[in-house]
């Protein structure tokens, strides 16, 4: 199984999903990590331009930002570097994001542990929450 974390600096989950440069993606057998992986993840800075056209894009969406086919379209584009995960785990994200983390079949949990071998630890136990509440 292969769980990835977005992060700055390879120990701890990133706040913003879309802020942060790398994926570090932990690959777990029999209940251990026994891999790690540090992957460049495309963010806010990769699409800098296109902001601008997906806000008067989702400006009528009642779901809000990021519901957009151009949104989802970066999404898919985020996903791309992490297509052989289960999951990812995040300290916060849009819900746009999230819903298409789910459309690429990653299980997106939003967390409020720091580190990640802690939350990898948590989730292996099944007592890492998923906080939708902080969906933005």
């Amino acid at each position: 199984m292969k769980i990835a974390a977005i992060t700055e600096d390879r120990v701890t989950i990133s706040r913003h999903f879309g802020r942060a440069p790398f994926y570090l993606v932990l690959t777990v057998e029999n209940g251990k990590i026994v891999g790690r992986d540090l992957r460049e993840k495309l963010g806010h800075a990769q699409f800098a331009e296109a902001h601008a056209a997906t806000d008067e894009e989702t400006a009528d969406d009642p779901r809000g930002h990021g519901f957009g086919a151009a949104s989802h379209d970066r999404h898919v584009r985020m996903a791309a570097a992490i297509a052989d995960c289960e999951v990812l785990l995040a300290g916060g994200m849009g819900a746009g994001a999230y819903e298409s983390m789910q459309r690429a079949g990653i299980r997106p949990i939003v967390t409020d542990v720091a580190g990640i071998d802690d939350a990898v630890a948590a989730y292996l136990a099944g007592a890492l929450v998923d906080h939708t509440e902080s969906l933005h």
